[in-house]
């Protein structure tokens, strides 16, 4: 059981240019999965963490419903945005600078085979990360990400999910806002969530801007922890 992540950086990326690379990193750890089972082999699989940030996008996943998107086309150019419909669960969300984009590419057969017990320990993560900055970040029934004053009229999201596995092979992620600029999600109904506000890390501070470094170490550590993992630092490879 290979508990070694490769944890590559990749900076200001394009959503598709980063969702094709996650279909390559998810296929070749797919193929080598299928090769031990039919030939008898015993080659590891690899485990990869993707961090990043993407100019204004918004995507909608499979189970996503076209109607919670509140802008049309010309009106998504006039913001600077695009727009996809991807494959991994959940609803419509949005991702620009200033949000913290994670996407795990994790055997899952290298810790644990519970995609259930997976989500929970990604929410985890978050939780532990906003402690460390005086928040109690919560669950909330039904509604998988991370939130603030759950069950109260101030209920509001800090980190949304929204995940793809096959034969125990995850991609896709999570999305926490650290400096985000909240007047984008005024564009949808937030995960087909109607009624409840989103937040930022840095709106909760009180602050202009947290450090996205000091974020991602933080919940680096907090993923490490949970997942007794090893975080390899890497290159990114991508062409």
């Amino acid at each position: 059981m290979n508990k070694t992540v490769k944890l590559q950086d990749l900076g200001l990326k394009d959503y598709k240019e980063t969702w094709d690379y996650q279909e390559e990193l998810f296929k070749t750890t797919l193929d080598i999965k299928i090769k031990n089972r039919r030939e008898g082999a015993s080659l590891d699989t690899p485990n990869h963490f993707l961090m990043v940030e993407h100019p204004h996008v918004f995507t909608l996943g499979k189970s996503g419903d076209m109607e919670n998107l509140l802008v049309d086309q010309k009106q998504l150019d006039k913001k600077g945005a695009s727009f996809y419909k991807i494959n991994r669960g959940g609803d419509i969300t949005y991702h620009g600078p200033g949000q913290i984009v994670g996407y795990p590419i994790l055997d899952l057969d290298n810790f644990f085979t519970d995609i259930h017990k997976y989500l929970r320990l990604l929410e985890e993560m978050v939780i532990l990360t906003m402690a460390e900055y005086g928040l109690k970040g919560e669950r909330s029934k039904g509604e998988t990400g991370v939130w603030l004053d759950v069950g109260t009229p101030f209920a509001r999201k800090i980190c949304a999910m929204g995940v793809r596995a096959s034969r125990w092979v995850t991609m896709h992620g999570f999305a926490l806002n650290v400096n985000a600029d909240l007047g984008y999600f005024d564009l949808m109904i937030p995960c087909g969530i109607k009624g409840k506000a989103v937040t930022s890390l840095n709106v909760e501070l009180g602050r202009r801007e947290v450090p996205m470094e000091e974020v991602r170490k933080k919940l680096i550590a907090h993923f490490e922890a949970l997942f007794e993992a090893e975080c390899i630092r890497v290159r990114p490879d991508y062409k």
